[in-house]
């Protein structure tokens, strides 16, 4: 097993560390209608935010991983990921400045991970704070942080992402002792450090998977997972030869979505109904699945289906693996099914459904460590029985 330590929480020694090349993370300029502002907001709280607009819900600094992540993806270019700088009051003729309104322009970005959309839009809260005292700005960005996890109370990692944002950007014993104007420059430039890392985190994840991957191997995956995805991606790019069984991923089809892109590659792909999983097990050599959530017990909180795929998995020896950015890690200890918020998301049957029959409407489902084989993050690969120790270091 290779991993390495994630301890960045607070500043070694004097607190000071060297200044970073850093990138401006202000949104992209939108042309921004009230009809979409009006979609982009979440109009039924008990149904997943995430499953009513298809938002991405699929990030946490050491302090060499910065060099870690540009020798991954090489030289930044504002290009590569759609970046511009603009002002910090991005909303734009005059209109205050509303942490949800800039989080929704990010959400905008289809590749974008909505953590991540979240952590950029608390560093332009940073910059716009026009707060005097860091007393005053840590209450304004604590303030931004709640309502950003309000807006939707079931996305596990939009929840973690805010946190571990807190932890990075303000828990640092030097900022006490600086001049307000460069300590609000520090913490501009730690968010901004926090923001890069976590949009390369995905680039990371595919890179340590690779030799997990060989030749003429059969992957099962459910549903669709854009770090999965990436995964495979490098594989193809590294001329890895191999096939995908994807699940349909009802009710929402999201399998569907997945077999396409991977068409897109050349990879062959056979679509699968979800019921025929524990049928053609026999034919896989490994399953790769996302998460929405990973768990203090090395858990994995993912799309509804993924624990009984797990567990035929196990009972036929086949190796489950899991792919996760690291703002996904959780302080959340659930010990059964029903012990976690539970996310809805509305079901189409294709045929009228009698008023009497009570329908699951849960999105999601929890898979315990014990059916777990391994963990690609870009921590590192980790045991399931490993991810309470970097849960420590990261919330310490």
């Amino acid at each position: 097993m290779w991993r390495r330590t994630a301890s960045f929480i607070l500043d070694k020694g004097n607190g000071v560390a060297p200044k970073p090349d850093s990138i401006a993370l202000s949104p992209p300029p939108t042309n921004q209608s009230s009809s979409m502002a009006d979609t982009l907001q979440n109009p039924n709280t008990k149904i997943s935010a995430y499953y009513q607009t298809r938002a991405a819900h699929h990030g946490v600094v050491t302090s060499d991983w910065l060099a870690q992540a540009q020798a991954a993806v090489g030289p930044h270019s504002p290009e590569s990921d759609g970046r511009s700088t603009l002002a910090a009051d991005s909303g734009g003729g005059g209109r205050p400045f509303s942490v949800i309104d800039e989080f929704n322009n990010w959400r905008q970005q289809p590749d974008l991970a909505e953590a991540v959309a979240a952590i950029r839009a608390l560093a332009a809260v940073i910059r716009a704070s026009e707060a005097t005292t860091m007393m005053e700005l840590e209450i304004e960005l604590k303030k931004a942080s709640d309502s950003l996890k309000s807006w939707d109370t079931t996305s596990i990692s939009l929840t973690a992402g805010c946190d571990l944002f807190m932890r990075y950007v303000t828990r640092t014993s030097a900022l006490e002792y600086e001049e307000f104007n460069s300590a609000k420059a520090r913490l501009i430039e730690r968010a901004e450090k926090f923001g890069e890392i976590s949009y390369k985190a995905r680039r990371i994840i595919a890179m340590l998977s690779q030799d997990f991957i060989f030749d003429g191997c059969t992957i099962l995956v459910h549903g669709f997972s854009r770090v999965v995805l990436e995964v495979l991606k490098e594989a193809v790019g590294n001329k890895k030869v191999f096939r995908v069984f994807c699940t349909e991923g009802r009710p929402d089809r999201t399998g569907l979505r997945l077999s396409n892109e991977l068409t897109k590659l050349d990879v062959p792909v056979k679509l699968l109904i979800d019921s025929a999983v524990a049928y053609t097990m026999d034919e896989v050599d490994m399953v790769l699945v996302g998460a929405d959530g990973v768990v203090e017990s090395g858990g994995i909180i993912n799309l509804m289906g993924t624990y009984q795929i797990a567990l035929v998995a196990h009972s036929m020896s086949k190796p489950v693996y899991v792919a996760a950015e690291s703002y996904k890690f959780a302080r959340l200890y659930p010990l059964d099914q029903k012990d976690m918020a539970p996310a809805l998301r509305p079901i189409d049957f294709g045929v009228p459904i009698p008023s009497k029959v009570d329908v699951e409407t849960s999105a999601r489902d929890y898979t315990p460590p014990q059916y777990l084989t391994l963990l690609f993050t870009d921590l590192g690969v980790l045991t399931p029985s490993v991810v309470s120790d970097e849960l420590i270091q990261l919330y310490l």
